[in-house]
């Protein structure tokens, strides 16, 4: 199907989908390691062709094709390259657009596997790396350098929720004499909340693990943005092979069927919590951008259409007083994941970020007193009721 003219919520039910010639209405799975040529020139032909079609399920797989052009459909993006998780797709960003001597500009505000990533691998060959704030533009302008190739944030950021200006910082990126590359992590919003190339981006990145799939099944990543990008990050995927497999794509599929449905209600439900948990006198503070409390809430509300899922909160009591919270739930599920339909709870400092350097993460602004909550859609009242019990 052309994707013009449709409406989110359509384009999440039928984009992407091409039936076999037995005419299946769900979207077929194609387990299959390799497909067969008609002759030894069509196989050689195939080997060299730009767009190949289909030969080794490493790179080329029919389902998850679909998958890829269903959610490039979501992001107005020209090419969706699929790709085994959030952090896989991280990397073939990386390996595919940079290079030994390279510069990179990144939120400090970020998710602490790529922290890791950034400081521990890329680093190691000769990637230099510059951690700035997410949200003063001023600091990524002073940290520009002759050979930086890439700009790198998430926003809303992995766990204080803080919001970067897109659209000012993509216009930073142009402005350069280099032009490095603005590449967003739109995980926590998806397509239906937030449009990062429309605000100027030129990448998006997902971990598909998450809201797209919406059920805490599978682990799945993808990155998105012109076919000229995405042509050598296509050409990591091949080579080195961190891909989507045929099954994770037709789950997701399914996942992406909700998206709208979920992400309407996973704001609601998080808006809800985090005004209760306001009026909680053991809660020093809430961290939700669709609060007028959160430092960045008009903002939010430009570039975003609601405030997402994630509400992350600070006790009184440090860490003692956080682990008791968390521990006293019997409904939450206690787990680094977010974007499920159950509601998830954890300690950031000593998970999502424990392996990163105490420094940094106090930069970062992770205290031992902040809590993360990836809010599902069970009853408000149920999820207010088990926090209680470690609040009281």
């Amino acid at each position: 199907m052309t994707t013009d003219n449709y409406e989110l919520e359509t384009l999440a039910v039928r984009a992407g989908t091409h039936r076999s010639q037995f005419g299946e209405h769900s979207e077929a799975m194609f387990l299959t390691s390799s497909f067969v040529s008609g002759s030894a020139a069509e196989a050689a032909a195939k080997f060299i062709a730009a767009d190949p079609g289909y030969i080794y399920s490493r790179f080329t797989n029919p389902t998850v094709t679909m998958f890829e052009e269903r959610l490039a459909a979501l992001e107005g993006a020209e090419q969706c390259v699929a790709t085994a998780s959030g952090m896989s797709a991280i990397l073939a960003t990386c390996m595919g657009l940079l290079k030994a001597g390279d510069h990179v500009i990144a939120s400090r505000s970020l998710f602490g596997a790529t922290i890791n990533l950034f400081n521990n691998y890329l680093r190691k060959f000769g990637i230099e790396v510059t951690f700035v704030s997410g949200t003063d533009v001023r600091e990524w302008e002073s940290a520009v350098q002759g050979n930086t190739k890439l700009f790198f944030l998430e926003t809303p950021s992995n766990p204080l929720t803080e919001i970067s200006d897109i659209a000012a910082i993509a216009a930073l990126a142009k402005s350069c004499q280099d032009r490095p590359l603005l590449a967003v992590d739109n995980c926590f919003c998806s397509p239906i909340l937030q449009k990062p190339l429309e605000l100027g981006a030129d990448i998006v990145i997902h971990s598909a693990t998450k809201y797209l799939d919406g059920q805490g099944r599978v682990l799945g990543g993808a990155v998105l943005g012109s076919k000229e990008l995405m042509a050598p990050v296509f050409g990591f995927l091949r080579t080195a092979g961190p891909t989507l497999s045929p099954f994770n794509a037709w789950v997701i599929l399914k996942g992406m069927e909700t998206l709208k449905l979920r992400m309407e209600a996973h704001s609601a439900n998080a808006l809800a919590i985090a005004q209760w948990l306001e009026q909680q006198p053991a809660v020093a503070r809430v961290l939700y951008p669709g609060l007028p409390s959160h430092p960045q809430h008009k903002l939010a509300m430009l570039q975003q259409k609601t405030g997402g899922g994630i509400v992350a909160f600070e006790v009184k009591g440090g860490k003692d007083a956080a682990w008791r919270v968390i521990d006293n739930t019997k409904l939450l599920s206690i787990t680094a994941n977010l974007g499920d339909t159950k509601t998830t709870i954890t300690h950031p400092a000593t998970t999502t970020h424990a392996r990163i350097a105490p420094a940094a993460r106090a930069a970062a602004g992770i205290t031992d007193s902040l809590i993360r909550i990836g809010v599902g859609l069970e009853a408000v009242s149920d999820i207010q009721a088990d926090l209680a019990r470690g609040l009281s």
